[in-house]
């Protein structure tokens, strides 16, 4: 029997009533950095998803890379979320908590006391960021320099991932997605032309680049357990100046590995071939891996993003190499997604310039294609 989209899935215990996962999406709105009205009604109109995943919340203030980003860091962002989830709960949603560390793709204006962004490298990377201008207002800036870790902070930052997991779990998540992708702190260890530490994190080997990444997971799992753990990952990236790794291949086999034996509830794919891939080879090299993940993992879902349409899920779906599709740029545009797809009803194109900042506009004003959600 065929498989598609609306099959429902049994995520390790979460009883999902489609396959459609809303992907995480930066939006910042959250002037406060704390969910407020505005976030609380963006996520109840897509709640029918069958697995939403929040916008990248950023686990400190260190962490942080961009302006009006909701943390998970503070009582008062905790209990924004706790508004989110009651309201995405009260429509029969499940949403996990993206947890988000920027790494060097930050600026000194979000940082206390603007002091240097932390890194697995003291390299900057050329990179822009959404910060404060000199003359004080948000803009685009140049990344800043970052200091890169020392061996004995590592410790530290993984603490504080498993600090927010804890703080995710009590504002009534489902589970957390690490956020391990394009270009942030988890891929400045992953990839090697970066990483130029010499330490048991370093670049050296495979098992120093990924060492942090399973220490981060490990901490986690502690406290939520496996079923409520996700990662998401995107191999080959050079989103935001990361250089490409001729060990790529290596490193992300090596991670699948030991990813596997900790039975995590998803592993999330980024697939990033559409901003640098002129003849097809990276999403062929990527699909190869994902068939790897499939036969390395298999009581682990395997979630594809970027660029996916219907038909292209389904085919993914139903060939067994992916379990859950997901989608970014056609919900910020359909807040209803997943009826627009069972019922044919045509979606409405997403409108680029209302992506960030801003209030109501392009972000919970596109109505349902029938009753609106709102």
């Amino acid at each position: 029997m065929k498989q598609n989209l609306f099959d429902p899935f049994d995520l390790r215990g979460l009883k999902l009533p489609n396959r459609v996962v809303m992907a995480p999406m930066t939006r910042a709105r959250a002037l406060e950095e704390t969910p407020d009205d505005l976030t609380v009604r963006y996520y109840a109109q897509r709640a029918s998803a069958g697995l939403i995943v929040s916008e990248g919340a950023p686990i400190s203030r260190e962490g942080t890379g961009y302006l009006f980003t909701p943390g998970l860091y503070t009582r008062e962002q905790i209990a924004g979320w706790r508004r989110v989830t009651d309201a995405v709960r009260s429509r029969d949603g499940r949403i996990f908590a993206q947890l988000w560390h920027a790494g060097r793709a930050s600026h000194v204006s979000l940082q206390a006391d603007r002091i240097a962004p932390v890194s697995s490298t003291a390299k900057a990377s050329g990179d822009m960021a959404f910060a404060y201008q000199p003359d004080g207002t948000p803009g685009r800036v140049l990344a800043s320099t970052p200091r890169a870790l020392r061996t004995n902070e590592v410790a530290r930052v993984v603490s504080d991932f498993a600090a927010a997991a804890a703080n995710a779990d009590q504002a009534g998540f489902h589970g957390v997605e690490l956020h391990a992708a394009t270009q942030y702190l988890f891929e400045q260890f992953l990839n090697s032309e970066v990483n130029d530490r010499s330490d048991q994190y370093g670049g050296g080997s495979v098992a120093d680049r990924i060492r942090f990444t399973l220490e981060v997971v490990d901490a986690v799992i502690e406290r939520l357990g496996a079923p409520r753990v996700g990662i998401r990952i995107s191999p080959y990236s050079t989103v935001g100046s990361m250089p490409a790794d001729a060990k790529t291949e290596e490193t992300y086999r090596a991670l699948a590995g030991e990813l596997a034996t900790r039975e995590l509830a998803y592993v999330h794919v980024h697939d990033t071939s559409g901003f640098a891939d002129d003849d097809g080879t990276l999403q062929r090299r990527l699909r190869g891996l994902l068939r790897h993940m499939r036969a390395q993992m298999p009581g682990t879902a395997v979630v594809l993003a970027g660029g996916m349409t219907l038909d292209g899920a389904n085919e993914l779906i139903d060939g067994g190499v992916i379990d859950l599709a997901a989608f970014g740029q056609p919900y910020t545009s359909n807040p209803d997604l997943v009826e627009r797809f069972r019922t044919g009803a045509p979606l409405t194109p997403p409108n680029p310039a209302t992506y960030f900042e801003g209030g109501v506009t392009g972000y919970v004003d596109y109505p349902a294609a029938i009753d609106s959600t709102a």
